[in-house]
């Protein structure tokens, strides 16, 4: 655990929405049926980068990707720990992303190393560091093998866990494959969505967001106090999407009860209305990736 816990995401990664779009919809929360207002989108970014200075947190922006439309979402480029970097390993839409970010992470002087084999990473979106424990979603954007190479390079302990799939026929039908991605489909496609870490000993989640097998994984965490969010909160304001120092949160403005729930416990919020960057299935976390986790 930090010597400090109220210093997390002191330094991080931004880019910007200059190409966002919804041409591939590979995930559920892109609707080509309610465009992307791409003006607004930027807006959106800029008043999370602004809240974040104003929390205290450095922010190193770079251009986005040229002609990626997911490259707003920078904590699907990587896990940080120290000087080291595990790149991800994205959907087909997202992969031109992987070879930009590996030369950004490069040139802030971070060693680079990629997953052996055809493995899937979402990066920091499905990986959340908790002090030594690293929360790590699997079934979607990540696949379980990923979670020994990044044990092994990084030193966390992996709690592996996995939320629910979204499924057909009013949710009691099979699993839904994204047919743009051509991967299973999720509401929680990265576990940023449904969990985040509010300070090494404070998390708060959406306990619907998971299987019983994860839920119970969570629960059972030592030394970790939950708070809950609510499933509609988690999918309809992004409620877990949140980032923290461990004194200030910036958070969704669409998740009033989460946000007093953190707020009794001795943390400042900040919120951001991200409508626009929402219909990419993002919010404030994955616009961020961390560059000093401990």
């Amino acid at each position: 655990m930090p010597t400090n816990i109220n210093n997390l995401n002191k330094t991080v990664l931004m880019s910007g929405a200059d190409y966002f779009s919804d041409q591939q919809a590979i995930n559920v929360y892109y609707n080509q049926k309610n465009p992307i207002d791409i003006a607004k989108a930027k807006d959106e970014h800029a008043a999370i980068k602004n809240a974040l200075e104003q929390a205290g947190v450095k922010v190193i922006k770079v251009d986005p990707p040229a002609g990626c439309q997911d490259g707003v979402y920078t904590a699907n480029w990587a896990l940080v720990r120290g000087s080291k970097a595990v790149l991800s390993s994205l959907p087909s839409a997202r992969k031109n992303e992987e070879s930009y970010a590996e030369k950004v992470l490069r040139n802030l002087g971070k060693e680079v190393v990629r997953i052996p084999g055809d493995v899937h990473f979402s990066g920091q979106g499905d990986a959340l560091p908790c002090g030594n424990y690293l929360l790590a979603g699997s079934g979607y954007r990540t696949d379980v093998k990923a979670h020994q190479f990044i044990a092994q390079q990084l030193g966390y302990e992996v709690i592996t866990l996995q939320a629910i799939p979204k499924r057909g026929f009013f949710g009691h039908g099979k699993s839904v494959i994204n047919k743009d991605s051509g991967w299973p489909d999720s509401f929680f496609y990265d576990i940023d969505l449904a969990i985040a870490v509010l300070r090494p000993d404070l998390i708060a989640w959406c306990p619907k967001a998971f299987v019983p097998s994860s839920r119970a994984k969570i629960r059972a965490l030592p030394g970790i106090e939950k708070i809950e969010a609510s499933y509609k909160e988690a999918t309809k304001g992004f409620a877990c999407n949140l980032v923290s120092t461990g004194e200030t949160v910036i958070m969704s403005a669409t998740a009033p009860k989460l946000k007093a729930a953190i707020e009794s416990k001795g943390l400042k919020t900040v919120t951001i209305e991200a409508k626009e960057l929402g219909k990419g299935g993002g919010y404030i976390r994955c616009c961020t990736l961390t560059l000093d986790n401990e």
